[in-house]
């Protein structure tokens, strides 16, 4: 493993044998220059060539879902190919606490970001893009690195950066097309998806900035260089935030399908301190010590009920996963969008009880009415923000069902002593580049 300081507060690391594809070791911001003399903005390929190099790859989209970005690709570019205007967004607008990949990429190597995101551009036949963020710190790096590039780089492509206040919901896709078009950064319903009508009712592909900046790797290396590391459902490298444990937060470069103990090996955290972890930032819930050996990649996270999400890992060795559950639900309780009944109600109603389960006054009445909303709420929101929260209450009441009980008679020894509270659990602190 390789570590250098990156912005003050967050360390990146890469991964033994493992050559990084988007960290970069050395300190500082990429300019230009430096950017051009590694390879950078190479000639525009053929767009159907390089389509269907993507699609051999098996990029899978960075941003928490997992989605092909070849599907993705192809959708807009139909589109193009039909006579429509095309748009592509680059979303940096990282509204997970627990994450800071995004910032990191677009505050240190924007150049890497804006190259991926030309390169998509090209493939989907846009003339107009946009990076959209929330940090200003971001905003400022690639208007910077806008200002460091001659005409001909960009060809036709117009890049607009556009920033958002920060919230919890603002990432969502459909969201980001909103603020776009003159709204409030708040999910809409679905259909249309942005690639049918989005940012001003054009096929749009909205595409995670970490996503997007593995493209450049791609036209340089190819599909199979691409999948050298990774699995064979979950290729390539990604992007791991890790938190929590009393460690400082790190930023990894990992190939997918390491298991969660050799990472946590690596990072200083004793397997048998273990209590569990968030995964996927908040989204994908909580673990028990099970899934120590669990690998890192999308088809088995999922077979254990669980995902990896936007790569954002919060280990829990001294705080309760009781206290850290109420915690994470009173989070999704504040930052709901207010828009839907079902997801403003049902989180609310589910923080309440993780609260009263935290602090020793919930009644076992109250764990069933928990474990009822779990299982009947996923799916009646207008984005993920319900299904993440019922994720959190669902994998606490299964995976922890001793620990619930011990709360219910009040002997909790870890929450004796203080119970974790946090208005951001496990955040990874605002820095500045």
């Amino acid at each position: 493993m390789t570590t250098t300081a990156a912005t003050p507060g967050v360390t990146v690391a890469t991964w033994a044998g493992c050559a990084p594809r988007l960290l970069r070791v050395r300190s500082g911001v990429e300019d230009a220059a430096e950017y051009l003399a590694g390879e950078g903005y190479r000639p525009l390929p053929d767009s159907e060539e390089f389509l269907a190099e993507v699609e051999r790859s098996g990029l899978l989209g960075r941003g928490g879902a997992a989605f092909p970005l070849a599907v993705k690709l192809r959708s807009v570019r139909d589109a193009a190919l039909r006579g429509r205007d095309t748009v592509v967004l680059a979303n940096g607008e990282e509204g997970e606490p627990a994450s800071v990949k995004d910032r990191w990429l677009l505050r240190n190597r924007p150049h890497l970001v804006l190259d991926g995101l030309r390169l998509a551009a090209a493939a989907v036949a846009a003339t107009h893009a946009y990076v959209y963020v929330s940090d200003p710190s971001a905003a400022r790096s690639v208007e910077n690195a806008l200002s460091e590039l001659a005409p001909e780089v960009l060809g036709r492509l117009l890049i607009t950066v556009y920033t958002v206040d920060a919230g919890y919901v603002a990432g969502e896709e459909t969201a980001a097309v909103r603020a776009i078009n003159g709204g409030p950064a708040k999910p809409t319903d679905k259909p249309p998806r942005p690639y049918q009508r989005g940012i001003h009712r054009r096929p749009t592909l909205v595409s995670n900035v970490e996503t997007l900046a593995n493209l450049p790797y791609l036209l340089r290396h190819g599909a199979e260089a691409f999948r050298a590391h990774g699995t064979a459902l979950s290729p390539g490298t990604f992007l791991a935030t890790v938190s929590g444990g009393g460690r400082p937060p790190v930023l990894y470069e990992l190939p997918h399908g390491i298991t969660v103990s050799e990472l946590l090996g690596v990072h200083g955290i004793p397997a048998e301190q273990v209590r569990g972890a968030l995964m996927g930032g908040y989204f994908a819930g909580l673990l028990n010590r099970d899934a120590l050996e669990t690998t890192l990649d999308h088809e088995s996270l999922r077979a254990h009920g669980s995902g990896l999400g936007c790569g954002a890992i919060s280990v829990l060795t001294d705080d309760c996963p009781v206290a850290v559950a109420a915690s994470v639900l009173a989070y999704f309780g504040r930052e709901n969008a207010g828009q839907c009944g079902s997801c403003f109600n049902g989180t609310v109603a589910m923080a309440a009880v993780a609260e009263a389960l935290r602090d020793g006054v919930a009644t076992a009445e109250d764990v069933q009415r928990l474990q009822r909303w779990a299982g009947v709420l996923p799916g009646r929101g207008a984005c993920g923000t319900l299904d993440g929260a019922t994720n959190v209450a669902a994998s606490l009441l299964t995976r922890f069902p001793e620990l619930v009980a011990s709360h219910l008679d009040g002997s909790c020894d870890a929450c004796r002593g203080g119970a974790f509270r946090a208005e951001r659990p496990y955040a990874v602190e605002e820095v500045t580049a």
